[in-house]
């Protein structure tokens, strides 16, 4: 797991930076008209998000247009996986104790 996405992401700007390129490509003047962020905010948080790999640039002319790379969140979505899996065996744990005791206490009455 890249420790560098989890601290990209850690900043609530960044994230919801993420959340918009999710929906589709914006130029760094979008993202801070969306965000209410001036335009060198935007850029700072655009190039962590960049360095990051979580972000994509394109040049189109004098605009620079952002796009989400997914790779980086499907890597996140793998290592996630396994403490889904412990989730789901506790979850199924929890339900086994608790037919059990229904059972108890049918058998009592």
């Amino acid at each position: 797991m890249n420790t560098t996405t989890l601290g990209a992401l850690a900043e609530p700007t960044r994230l919801k930076i993420v959340e918009l390129l999710s929906k589709g490509p914006l130029t760094v003047g979008e993202v801070g008209n969306r965000l209410q962020l001036r335009q060198p905010q935007a850029s700072k948080h655009l190039k962590y998000l960049h360095e990051a790999g979580l972000v994509e640039m394109r040049p189109d002319a004098n605009r620079r247009i952002f796009h989400l790379r997914l790779e980086p969140l499907m890597e996140l979505d793998g290592w996630l996986d396994s403490y889904r899996k412990l989730w789901e065996d506790s979850f199924d744990r929890l339900d086994n104790y608790l037919m059990e005791l229904q059972k108890s206490d049918e058998q009592k009455f």
